[in-house]
């Protein structure tokens, strides 16, 4: 079994996060992520001149300063990058990590900083529309030993090559952001290689709730002619370690957080995420770990992922 965390990177310093990923590196975590946003979510205005680290550059440096950790966004935003650009950065990443990067994107929905940057906001059917050009521009590119041809309606390419070539063979995997059945998971089955059940989004983090979208994505993996077996499924859990119930409320109705959510005392939480994994998930990647202190994800590395060993 495989586990990762999610390591925030808005009101706090690059030290701390750089401290946090050398003490994952050296434990027993598989795997590191970064949000994607420009301004802390969810878009308080009085939090708006916190600090907000630029993921990709993050990401960049702790591929450089890390040597086993595979990485990733959990996700992207693609209205924030040309995609063609997505696909350099992201060869150019799995190059300096050798081969550890894991490509993870969808198709943005923070308005108020497309606002303060100056980028578009299209309605949601559009956004969705760029998001599944998007994956089918990137895919082509991690994919072909030529260069590359696209003509869609937001993207093109001209004969573009990816130089570098993705590190890894046979490409970067894509993790495709979201659980949408009528569109995310339909655009995940067609180009994508990693599900991502996101414990953020509020819908409950149950073992029935992960094999209904489990189906779902079955289905359009069906329509595409696709084995379901060849996408890796995981799941983004918001966790707290905690025996005290108020702090466990205020938790989970503050962060708007479902059915589930492993909150509570330690063998609580074990019990929450080994549902998961009975129900089929390959990687768990803990959110919320609202100290960023080495000592906090070393807590939850010998007190709860030491139970699956």
């Amino acid at each position: 079994m495989k586990f990762g965390a999610q390591v925030g990177v808005y009101r706090n310093t690059w030290d701390q996060i750089s401290s946090v990923a050398k003490t994952m590196d050296n434990g027993r975590w598989d795997s590191i992520w970064f949000a994607d946003h420009f301004l802390p979510p969810p878009g308080r205005p009085e939090e708006e001149h916190l600090t907000a680290h630029e993921a990709f550059t993050v990401l960049s440096a702790v591929a450089a300063m890390t040597s086993r950790l595979r990485m990733g966004h959990l996700v992207l935003g693609n209205t924030y990058r040309n995609p063609g650009l997505v696909a350099k950065m992201s060869a150019t990443v799995d190059h300096i990590s050798h081969g550890r990067f894991v490509l993870g994107i969808g198709a943005a929905w923070f308005k108020r900083e497309h606002e303060a940057y100056g980028w578009d906001f299209p309605s949601m059917k559009e956004r969705q529309d760029r998001f599944e050009e998007a994956c089918a521009l990137i895919r082509g590119l991690f994919t072909s030993d030529d260069p590359v041809d696209f003509q869609g309606n937001y993207y093109n390419l001209a004969r573009a090559p990816l130089s570098p070539a993705c590190f890894q063979g046979p490409h970067i995997p894509i993790l495709v952001g979201g659980t949408g059945e009528k569109r995310t998971l339909r655009t995940l089955a067609r180009y994508g290689d990693i599900m991502n059940l996101d414990g953020w989004a509020g819908g409950p983090m149950t073992a029935d709730y992960f094999q209904h979208k489990v189906s779902a994505l079955s289905k359009h993996c069906e329509d595409w002619g696709r084995d379901p077996s060849e996408i890796t499924k995981t799941v983004l859990m918001p966790m707290l370690v905690s025996d005290n119930s108020e702090e466990v409320e205020a938790f989970i109705k503050g962060r708007g957080l479902g059915e589930g959510t492993a909150a509570g005392p330690k063998n609580f939480v074990i019990d929450r995420i080994g549902e998961l994994i009975e129900a089929g998930a390959q990687e768990v990647m803990v959110g919320g770990i609202s100290t960023m202190t080495p000592d906090n994800f070393q807590f939850i590395d010998e007190e709860i992922l030491s139970a699956f060993d």
